[in-house]
């Protein structure tokens, strides 16, 4: 595997509205408002990675729980089936 100094990563120049106020202060904070921004969105993207896969692992969970119940006791509907 490459060295992390070796690896180029591709970047690209993007529009964003923010506050004017709200920048202003980020830059007393920071020298490179783009990097600190980067930071952040990679930091909000891993979170709503996990909240999808948290979600999906739930709906997982309750599929195969709800199919245990159908197994152990069947369907309501097959008391009525007209076939």
């Amino acid at each position: 595997m490459p060295a992390a100094s070796t690896v180029t990563i591709r970047k690209r120049a993007v529009n964003l509205t923010l506050c004017e106020g709200l920048v202003a202060q980020a830059k007393t904070y920071t020298s490179n408002l783009s990097a600190a921004m980067e930071e952040l969105l990679v930091a909000y993207v891993a979170q709503q990675r996990q909240a999808r896969l948290s979600r999906q692992q739930q709906a997982d969970t309750a599929s195969m729980d709800w199919n245990a119940v159908h197994v152990a006791v069947g369907s309501f509907v097959d008391d009525h089936s007209t076939l």
